[in-house]
């Protein structure tokens, strides 16, 4: 089948997704979790094609791959085989005076036939993730992948056809055309990871039907580190964050604001920390990412140019390799403080007092992820009760993704609608309220004519 046949056969697929969905197979619980089940099996037999082809894409070696990428998604599909059970009963809630002798209860079901479209930057873990909360919460779905990490797209679509029916679980790739003829189907749900620019189209195309959806964004996740920070501790697990995956993580911390009292040092702890990571010359090492393509590559040389290069900033661009750079005397208005940087540059902004940091905080878009390095508790409450963002650390860089009982999603700019564990189950499922009544009593003071009943009413009411 040519392209231009696969494009339009779309509608086709589409159609035949919702009717499955309407034989009420997939409300099953235990077809849930035997699907879930079958998924877990099938990534584990094509682990080691998963892994070639993040290494082809974007350089991961095999423990970065497999703890970003395959482990996550692992442990969160048997998270959620182990409670799918008990998120699925419906739930009894309390009932109020007025609706004397009721039940009432709240009914999780399935949307119906949800769309799911990743980005390239974490192509496994970004698509099959979400997966994973729609299997569980009972709808039908169809699939985008992003056509720049094209070696993993054809592994997944792989795995996603050797495991599932067509009509119960679809997979598309491809570039605009593929967006623009699949966002013109309708769908019950819209799960969407990637840029602002996209997520605007996505949700322009979703307000024709109404059709919910959920927005992972990004945007420039701040580091601030305080002057009574662990500094070894704190230059280790910023080198981490930044430089995994070559900074190509929606929630790496973006530029670092340092207090000026221990901005030295910190430097030269980071310094050597990328040293001790990744060796004298990180083109060598083998933990070392590449970026995605050419493109991004140029950008990135673009914000390289602003402020001052203090350490680092070698690149090849046939191989795609920019080096772990940090960048000095930068400014807020600088080209590189106006968009998200998505790769292995670290801006350093100076402050005196993290009185001057919260109103720059504020003063910018709410971003995906937060990271505050401090032993003052004082302080750490301080700077989370005056500023916002979807998510974050203290004294740490995005492990809050690894707690499958936190949800994870952004605020503003940076998205909206959370996932994870529990919260995927929630995402994917429609809440059906229902009171149910007792038909021995009707009490007579809600029918008309009212006559003297408000004094009754507010007794009830207040």
């Amino acid at each position: 089948m040519n392209p231009a046949d696969a494009i339009d056969n779309i509608p086709k697929i589409i159609v035949s997704q919702k009717n499955f969905y309407l034989t009420h197979a997939t409300r099953d619980i235990s077809f849930r979790i035997d699907n879930l089940f079958r998924l877990k099996q099938t990534i584990l037999k094509h682990e080691l094609e998963i892994f070639d082809s993040l290494k082809k894409d974007l350089g991961k070696s095999r423990f970065e791959a497999y703890v970003t990428e395959v482990g996550l998604t692992i442990e969160e599909i048997s998270y959620h085989i182990r409670h799918l059970k008990k998120w699925a009963r419906s739930t009894r809630v309390r009932t109020n005076l007025i609706n004397l002798y009721s039940r009432s209860s709240v009914i999780h079901q399935p949307f119906g036939l949800v769309l799911i479209m990743a980005p390239w930057n974490a192509p496994f873990h970004l698509l099959i993730h979400p997966l994973v909360g729609a299997i569980s919460a009972g709808n039908c779905i169809t699939l985008k992948l992003s056509e720049y990490s094209g070696n993993t797209a054809e592994t997944i679509k792989r795995i996603i056809t050797e495991t599932f029916d067509q009509r119960y679980i679809s997979i598309f790739n491809g570039g605009p055309d593929v967006v623009q003829k699949l966002l013109d189907c309708r769908y019950d749900y819209i799960f969407f990871t990637g840029g602002i620019h996209l997520g605007r189209i996505v949700m322009e195309k979703a307000s024709k039907y109404l059709t919910p959806v959920t927005l992972e964004l990004g945007g420039k996740s701040p580091c601030i580190v305080e002057d009574d920070a662990n500094l070894n501790i704190a230059a280790r697990r910023i080198v981490f964050g930044k430089l995994l995956n070559a900074g190509q993580i929606c929630v790496a911390p973006d530029y670092l604001l340092v207090n000026i009292k221990v901005k030295e040092q910190l430097i030269e702890k980071i310094k050597n920390c990328i040293v001790r990571s990744y060796g004298s010359d990180p083109h060598l090492s083998p933990d070392y990412g590449r970026i995605i393509n050419k493109d991004h590559f140029l950008r990135l040389t673009e914000l390289m140019k602003t402020g001052d290069v203090i350490f680092g900033g070698e690149i090849d661009e046939v191989d795609r390799y920019i080096a772990p750079t940090l960048i000095d005397n930068v400014k807020y208005d600088d080209p590189i403080m106006q968009e998200e940087i998505f790769g292995p540059i670290l801006p350093v902004i100076e402050y005196h007092d993290l009185n001057e940091v919260i109103p720059f905080l504020n003063s910018r878009e709410k971003p995906l992820a937060f990271y505050f390095f401090s032993s003052d508790k004082y302080k750490v409450e301080k700077i989370l009760s005056f500023t916002t963002s979807g998510g974050g650390c203290i004294n740490d860089t995005m492990m809050h993704l690894t707690n499958p009982n936190l949800p994870f999603g952004g605020v503003g700019y940076s998205g909206m609608g959370s996932y994870h564990g529990e919260h995927s189950f929630n995402t994917f499922s429609h809440h059906r309220s229902i009171l149910s009544k007792a038909t021995f009593l009707d009490i007579p003071l809600r029918y008309a004519p009212f006559k003297n009943g408000l004094k009754v009413a507010k007794y009830f009411f207040k």
